[in-house]
């Protein structure tokens, strides 16, 4: 069922804006409050849930009252799931709370996690018990001792109980400003352990903006996410550049190109970000050829050399505009990006 959307008419070159992520989303649910902000991706339609604007900005207002009842500004919280739709909530939340995210990579390994956390001084952290086979909550459980500041863990297999904290709070949210760093990434560089690149809301806010418009995606448009949230290619070129469009985001937990394909055809998706390898599998999918991706107006992709007859087939056989970022995870992350058509 492709969902109805309204349209501006053409991309043009947004302006630098000085706004925090929080504030962001304020803007599109009090502009758009009814229109489907998130829907998650699961392969079995009865299990995917959604949320409007309006909707998605009340639970991440119940996040940062959570967090505040557990956290003061300016302290460090860390992340450590797959693309969730709690991810996208906390990556709000935590923006509403004045504290700094700190994303972790799912495949990270005990020793992996214990240096993100103690490098980035985390003060809590929330967790799934497992994924893919990676038991998580046992190895936060093992280097907690290690982790000094690390006072709180929090199970996203207990969410509710964690929400049900924010919405009996009186906890009142701080003034924040689009100065303030707001997440931690961590980026591996050339040598040596990861780096912590520390980012604030205004960078953030407009590289995901500016990249979006430079696609040329229309405001309302359907944006299918793929990209791991715990990178700036999943948590600004997706989540924070959708949310500037207004746009409705099909949030995939794990990248399987035949269920992105159906996410395509079902939600009737105008544009999406994947690095080569998505795009290589999508197109060696065999549903392919017969699903209907007459819908997809845009397509980017980077972060490795990103082959020239990649970029002719989906010109050829979809129509449509492909763009190549280049950037670093420092410069939020897009640094420099071609323009459609050329």
């Amino acid at each position: 069922m492709a969902i109805e959307q309204s349209h501006a008419h053409g991309p043009s070159e947004p302006a630098l804006r000085d706004i925090t992520i929080g504030a962001l989303l304020r803007e599109a649910a009090e502009s758009c409050p009814d229109r489907l902000a998130l829907i998650t991706g699961e392969s079995d339609p009865a299990e995917r849930r959604q949320w409007t604007y309006a909707e998605l900005y009340a639970d991440a207002l119940v996040v940062a009252r959570a967090l505040r009842e557990r956290f003061e500004p300016g302290e460090r919280i860390a992340v450590w799931a797959p693309n969730i739709p709690e991810w996208v909530l906390m990556e709000f939340g935590s923006a509403l709370a004045g504290t700094v995210f700190v994303t972790v990579n799912p495949a990270y390994r005990p020793e992996e996690v214990a240096y993100v956390l103690k490098q980035s001084r985390s003060a809590g952290i929330f967790v799934l018990p497992h994924f893919r086979g990676n038991p998580m909550l046992e190895s936060v459980e093992k280097v907690r001792g290690e982790c000094p500041e690390l006072r709180e863990v929090i199970r996203f297999d207990e969410w509710e109980a964690f929400m049900e904290s924010g919405r009996g709070s009186e906890a009142e949210l701080p003034e924040v400003s689009p100065g303030d760093p707001t997440m931690i990434q961590y980026t591996s560089g050339t040598t040596g352990f990861p780096k912590g690149a520390l980012l604030h809301h205004r960078g953030l806010v407009n590289n995901g903006a500016h990249t979006i418009d430079r696609m040329g995606v229309e405001e309302g448009s359907v944006w299918i996410t793929t990209m791991p949230l715990f990178h700036t290619g999943g948590c600004v070129l997706c989540v924070i550049a959708a949310v500037s469009k207004k746009a409705t985001q099909v949030l995939v937990e794990q990248f399987e190109p035949g269920l992105v394909l159906e996410m395509i055809e079902t939600f009737g998706a105008q544009a999406m970000v994947g690095v080569p390898t998505m795009l290589i599998a999508m197109l060696e999918h065999p549903d392919f050829a017969r699903r209907d991706l007459s819908s997809v107006r845009t397509m980017t992709s980077g972060g490795t050399t990103v082959p020239e007859a990649l970029v002719a087939r989906f010109e050829k056989e979809l129509g449509v505009d492909f763009t190549i970022v280049f950037g670093q995870t420092e410069c939020s992350p897009v640094a420099s990006m071609t323009r459609p058509g050329r």
